[in-house]
């Protein structure tokens, strides 16, 4: 049977919220890569597929580095590209899972450039934490003749507020550590009442913010927080989070 390398896109975090094909194809899997978020911690993403692996997995976790020197990093992305492109030589149905979806801002794309053109790929798409987020705030992405834009507020202030100028919805991802300035850069351009926050979307530990001039600075956001700002719809509602 020849070798293939799939990249698997677990939706926001709920076990609930992965495609069935995602689901089908975990129970055949022969090896399952994982990132982890620091050594010898866990994976997020491997939790929420846990249950759906087929007892033949070979489970394997990774530590891809996030903050440190940049050789450091393409060392660990070379070491597991090849690792990867082994498996797949040698037959095995080979599969590695992220968060949200595999082409949004996600580690996979670095083992891609590594590896596509080389071994037999397929990448199966998953639920954004936006439209998780969207959904369980009854909060609309985009409408008719909007514009959207989605991007990382590790940007320079300048692009993000260029972004929130020139279109109707923006989402503003990766605001941890950085939501004083983004909470500022709303308030001067009037869009407080239309921006909502989601922490730890479809998780248990899940918490939404609709009056976000009321988060203080000292406020200790989780990791995975996000924006989401639609200029003809205000965030506080008679909607209710369910």
């Amino acid at each position: 049977m020849q070798g293939k390398l799939y990249a698997i896109g677990t939706g926001p975090g709920s076990s609930d919220l992965i495609t069935v094909r995602a689901a089908r194809l975990l129970g055949t899997l022969d090896v399952l890569y994982a990132p982890a978020g620091r050594r010898g911690g866990d994976s997020l993403a491997l939790s929420i597929v846990r249950e759906y692996l087929g007892p033949q997995v070979e489970v394997r976790e990774r530590h891809f580095p996030m903050s440190t020197h940049g050789d450091e990093k393409e060392q660990v992305w070379d070491s597991v590209a090849e690792e990867m492109a082994s498996d797949v030589a040698a037959g095995r149905q080979v599969g590695f899972v992220t968060l949200g979806d595999a082409m949004l801002f996600s580690t996979w794309v670095f083992l891609l450039e590594r590896l596509q053109g080389r071994v037999p790929m397929v990448v199966i798409p998953g639920v954004t934490s936006f439209a998780a987020i969207a959904a369980r705030a009854v909060f609309p992405l985009a409408m008719e003749q909007q514009s959207m834009a989605v991007v990382s507020c590790t940007a320079p202030e300048a692009e993000l507020e260029q972004a929130l100028r020139q279109h109707g919805c923006i989402v503003l991802m990766k605001v941890y550590g950085r939501f004083a300035m983004v909470r500022d850069l709303l308030a001067r351009l009037e869009l407080l009442p239309h921006a909502l926050l989601m922490a730890e979307a479809s998780l248990p530990t899940e918490q939404c913010f609709r009056s976000l001039g009321e988060i203080g600075d000292d406020v200790a956001l989780p990791y995975f927080s996000t924006i989401v700002v639609n200029k003809a719809w205000p965030s506080v509602t008679s909607r209710e989070v369910v």
